[in-house]
């Protein structure tokens, strides 16, 4: 993902694959917008460890995706760890989603580990965001999605070659 295409198309697939997964899964839509997420929020978190060597996170509002958790169970309370089950599933289901999506604009087959999951923001270490998409939902609930990025002076080289 880091120069297989533009960013623009990137971000287009991206926010493809939000809007779509997020309503299909969770029955909630989401608009891009300028909402960022509160202050109760939690992250989840991958790496692409073929492929391409980014990373994507997403911060959430605890409360959206605790309705988007309720939504997907069809129950009225939610426990902790049923939200941590549900965002790491949806977050593993978006990524695959994105996964096929790059791989039939690229020709490049992308392999990405587990989802993690944390309560607050969580950033990677030695990545540095590319971009951002950021989206509410129609309760002001905020979503960031975040492409992360190799920094550049990890070692002055980040090719995509495996």
């Amino acid at each position: 993902m880091n120069t297989a295409m533009s960013k623009e198309e990137l971000e287009k697939i991206l926010d493809q694959a939000v809007q779509d997964v997020t309503e299909r899964t969770a029955g909630v839509r989401l608009h891009q917008g300028t909402q960022s997420p509160g202050e109760d929020l939690c992250t989840v978190e991958i790496t692409f460890d073929r492929g391409f060597r980014t990373s994507l996170t997403l911060c959430a509002d605890t409360g959206l995706l605790y309705r988007m958790a309720s939504n997907s169970f069809h129950e009225e309370s939610v426990s902790p760890e049923d939200l941590e089950e549900f965002s790491k599933e949806y977050f593993n289901v978006l990524c695959g989603r994105i996964a096929g999506a790059m791989f039939r604009a690229t020709q490049v087959p992308a392999h990405f580990g587990p989802p993690e999951f944390y309560r607050g923001r969580y950033e990677p270490e030695d990545r540095e965001i590319q971009f951002m998409l950021t989206y509410s939902d129609e309760y002001c609930g905020g979503v960031q999605l975040i492409h992360h990025v190799p920094c550049s002076d990890e070692d002055g080289n980040s090719s995509d070659e495996d």
